[in-house]
């Protein structure tokens, strides 16, 4: 048995070592050859392979030619005999268009660089004096911190210079319009001192400017080990003053077999390590092997990308990068606007779809950058989010400003939604349900004869219906998208509607298992108690409904709850730092018997639970009668 197995090379026999060889190359078993790490060399020292190589050639440095010949066996084993991670890499990303800059040694190198990149990308000649101006007011201000160079990088990447001449001129520190006029370059084991003198292993600059660092370890290696390296660099060298590594927006680390990424945020700590990230495809599928991570994340076009649309400044001022699941599902949607308006599709099922991603995997986020990106597509007119209840669109707006609190508005009652549609201001709008049925009561809208995009937050059975046959009729050119944990399929339908039937096709899913599996969601542990009674002659004729609100059951169950309540929920041994607990019930008539049941059964206990209901009467309703 291979499976995990290290051997010393000079201890395997012939015939194993043809047999991995070819079960390596056959794709059935995958080897790596591994080096033990030597000690930091001193310039001109030889490691112990350097000499191994020495030795069978018997080169002597005192001979004619030895030093350079030394040289030279010092060389194949770096670049040649001993191709590192951190080689392939550079092979890799230079293969995929970046420009590999081994002459940007210091500081001053890299500011010549990016006024270089400036130059062009702005047409202009910087004097020494613009130049020199323009770093002190804006690109290097002694004051700014990761928070301030995070914002310049999202979203104050414009800045307004005044030239010698008098003239003012729009400086630009990247074109996020046209993303592939950015240039991307890439330097190796740049140095930089603070506190101690850090070597980083490999930068990624756009317009001379670094956004990402890579730091690598070799295989075999934990991965956190180079999470940590990161972290001490934060406190070390990457914050300094002057450092323009205050600019980084992204890290990615790997050992070669497995790779993540993650945002560069102030909170990071080396609690962190949980929120890196897995990139994967479209299925959900891991991609960790950092050559794949290499032609598929870390493309020009995905790099850039995932930079400039699918990062967020929070209100803490604290930067997030989308998850692979968010940013393929945002752009699976946009797609699919932009299909439907090219084969006039609109005004059809057909233009719209559905999105299955499980509770608690950041649903608002991926519905709000889709939102965001679609209200800058010049043929759409609005972006309308729609909840089925009015404390739920209180919450998201508060989100929503969180990321942008310009763009987007919120309605207090129909005739606020009325003016919210036909104002040109904001193209974002929030509402519910509610509110939107009472629009479609009204005739003759202009908005009835716009594009709009409507996006639903829970795209369950209370959007199915009446609502959802008026938005048809009225609206000429709408497109739907729902999003949703808990699709409704066939199988679980009431009257014969689908999720699909209502809002068009599946565009992607990441379920609970994926979630699971990426810990993005908490794991729970699930016990099946059969307490359903048996039927008897006299139940035969009972409805399963009936017979699933028998008092039978309903007190066995209710007894169970009492029995078990303390242990389920950590409250043993007096310990007062338990939980709480959620009874869920399919019905609000279930939801009484079974209060009324429990309420009745602890007069007999010693131990009272504090036991209430929560249920929803209608949805809800506007309260001003405006129609």
């Amino acid at each position: 048995d291979y499976f995990a197995h290290q051997e010393l090379v000079k201890s395997i026999p012939s015939h194993r070592a043809l047999a991995i060889l070819r079960g390596n190359n056959e794709g059935f078993l995958s080897m790596a050859i591994e080096y033990p790490e030597q000690h930091t060399l001193a310039r001109g020292e030889f490691s112990a392979y350097d000499q191994l190589i020495n030795d069978e050639f018997a080169i002597d440095e005192y001979k004619a030619a030895g030093s350079w010949l030394r040289d030279c066996v010092r060389l194949a084993w770096k670049a040649k005999i001993f191709p590192s991670l951190e080689n392939e890499l550079i092979l890799n990303l230079v293969k995929n268009g970046y420009h590999l800059r081994s002459d940007l040694k210091n500081n001053d190198d890299l500011y010549l660089n990016i006024r270089n990149h400036l130059s062009r990308l702005n047409n202009i000649n910087f004097t020494k004096n613009e130049w020199k101006k323009y770093c002190q007011e804006y690109l290097d201000v002694e004051r700014d911190g990761v928070i301030q160079k995070t914002i310049k990088v999202q979203e104050d990447y414009i800045y307004d210079l005044e030239l010698d001449n008098g003239s003012k001129k729009n400086l630009y520190l990247f074109d996020k319009e046209n993303i592939h006029n950015n240039q991307v370059e890439v330097i190796r084991q740049y140095e930089q001192e603070g506190s101690s003198k850090n070597i980083y292993d490999v930068t990624i600059l756009i317009n001379g400017i670094p956004l990402v660092h890579i730091e690598l370890k070799r295989r075999g290696v934990e991965l956190k080990q180079a999470f940590n390296q990161i972290h001490r660099y934060s406190k070390e060298t990457f914050n300094n003053t002057n450092s323009l590594y205050k600019f980084l927006q992204l890290f990615v680390i790997s050992n070669g077999t497995f790779t993540k990424y993650f945002a560069n945020t102030t909170t990071r700590d080396k609690q962190g390590y949980c929120f890196t990230m897995n990139w994967t495809d479209v299925t959900n599928n891991h991609i960790s092997d950092l050559q794949d991570f290499t032609q598929t994340f870390l493309t020009k076009t995905c790099l850039l990308k995932i930079i400039f649309n699918y990062c967020i400044i929070e209100e803490n001022k604290n930067l997030i990068v989308m998850r692979p699941y968010q940013i393929a599902a945002s752009e699976r949607i946009i797609e699919h606007v932009k299909q439907a308006f090219n084969e006039k599709l609109y005004g059809t099922i057909n233009a719209g779809g559905y999105v299955w991603h499980t509770t608690g995997s950041g649903k608002t986020i991926t519905s709000f950058k889709v939102a965001q990106d679609i209200s800058k597509l010049s043929f759409i007119d609005k972006v309308v989010f729609v909840y089925d209840r009015k404390d739920l669109t209180s919450q998201s707006l508060k989100k929503f400003k969180q990321f942008d609190p310009e763009s987007i508005t919120g309605t207090t009652n129909t005739r606020d939604l009325i003016k919210c549609l036909e104002n040109s201001d904001n193209k974002m709008i929030v509402t519910t349900m509610n509110k939107l049925g009472y629009l479609i009561k009204n005739n003759n809208l202009d908005i009835y004869d716009k594009h709009v995009v409507f996006i639903f937050d829970e795209a369950h059975r209370t959007q199915f219906g009446i609502i959802q046959e008026g938005l048809k009729n009225k609206f000429k050119y709408y497109y739907q998208f729902g999003f949703t944990g808990t699709p409704i399929f066939k199988e679980n339908s009431i009257g014969g509607e689908t999720t699909e039937s209502v809002f068009g096709s599946l565009l992607h899913s990441y379920t609970l298992q994926n979630a699971l599996k990426d810990k993005t969601v908490l794991k729970f542990k699930v016990d099946y108690i059969n307490l359903t009674p048996q039927r008897n002659k006299e139940q035969e004729d009972l409805s399963q409904e009936a017979l699933l609100l028998h008092p039978e059951r309903i007190k066995r169950i209710s007894n169970y709850i009492l029995d078990n309540y303390q242990y389920k929920t950590n409250l043993v041994n007096g310990n007062n730092y338990g939980f709480n607990a959620i009874f869920a019930v399919s019905s609000i008539q279930a939801a009484k018997i079974y209060y009324e049941m429990i309420k009745e059964l602890q007069k007999f206990r010693n131990q009272k639970l504090k036991v209430f209901t929560i249920f929803t009467f209608a949805q809800n309703e506007e309260q001003d009668g405006y129609i």
